[in-house]
């Protein structure tokens, strides 16, 4: 992907080298469930962060300014060039339908991260928050992208904030309860949506010829890498349909081609889909 030397977003929050910690938005009130909607690549424990939802912890600022390395500063430019695209096209397809897109934040963190969704590590993997509008990421989930996913290449890496920015669509357009606690079902359906929303927008990214020979398929071994049979056979052997939450690789990949090949919004709507 053409990157260098094109702007970037001012929507990014750098919050590495800071704890996680910090008083929850909401924490002590009784009775709110917030659901951490995006756990792309099942690599995290949604009950852990749930439980981690109430109470207070202290939170900290090292003194010292964080410092990455070469690449990860490079990765944190890079991941800002994607959210500003993802800006122009939902800005533009939103105007197209009278309505007006609230451009999300990306939050840079390392370790560990406080969000409206609760305290999550890096563990999860990125993820968006509903309850704030915001995207999450620990950038050296870059590297277990290429290593234990088998995903390399940057169009990988913007396939996966694309997704995110995906839910954070699906928010603004109502297309599903977010907050709510989903079936198994429903959230394939969610994921799938995302999928989708994630094709569109690199529908438009070859349209603005930033795409390079390799993108696509960059993207779509991502798409088909986190599958949920293919992440349950890697981990154990075999696989549990109904436990499914994201879409088999297959549905991955065919829903992400989808919105590539569409370039709007319309075909995406995976809830009434009798076939995904």
């Amino acid at each position: 992907m053409q990157w260098q030397g094109r702007r970037g977003s001012a929507n990014v929050e750098d919050r590495r080298g800071m704890s996680g910690g910090g008083k929850l938005v909401g924490g002590g009130i009784g009775g709110i469930i917030v659901l951490v909607i995006a756990l792309l690549f099942g690599g995290g424990d949604i009950g852990s962060i749930l439980n981690n939802m109430t109470g207070t912890t202290t939170s900290s600022v090292s003194d010292t300014p964080y410092q990455g390395s070469q690449q990860e500063e490079e990765l944190a430019q890079f991941v800002s060039v994607v959210l500003a695209d993802t800006e122009d096209v939902w800005t533009q397809i939103f105007a197209e339908k009278g309505l007006t897109y609230e451009d999300p934040k990306l939050v840079l963190y390392s370790g560990s991260v406080q969000s409206a969704c609760g305290t999550a590590g890096s563990s999860v993997g990125p993820f968006y928050c509903p309850g704030d509008h915001k995207l999450y990421i620990d950038l050296s989930f870059y590297d277990e992208l290429k290593t234990k996913f088998q995903a390399p290449g940057d169009f990988a890496m913007a396939y996966v904030i694309a997704h995110e920015v995906g839910h954070h669509v699906q928010t603004l357009l109502g297309t599903t309860n977010m907050g709510a606690k989903q079936s198994n079902a429903q959230s394939v359906r969610t994921e799938l949506q995302a999928d989708y929303f994630a094709g569109v927008w690199a529908h438009h990214a070859q349209d603005m010829n930033v795409l390079e020979q390799g993108d696509l398929e960059e993207a779509i071994t991502a798409a088909s890498a986190v599958g949920d049979d293919t992440l349950q056979k890697k981990a154990q052997g075999h696989v549990v349909p109904e436990s499914f939450t994201h879409g088999t690789s297959e549905q991955r990949m065919r829903w992400f081609k989808k919105g590539f090949d569409s370039g709007t919004i319309e075909g995406g709507d995976t809830f009434s889909a009798r076939n995904l």
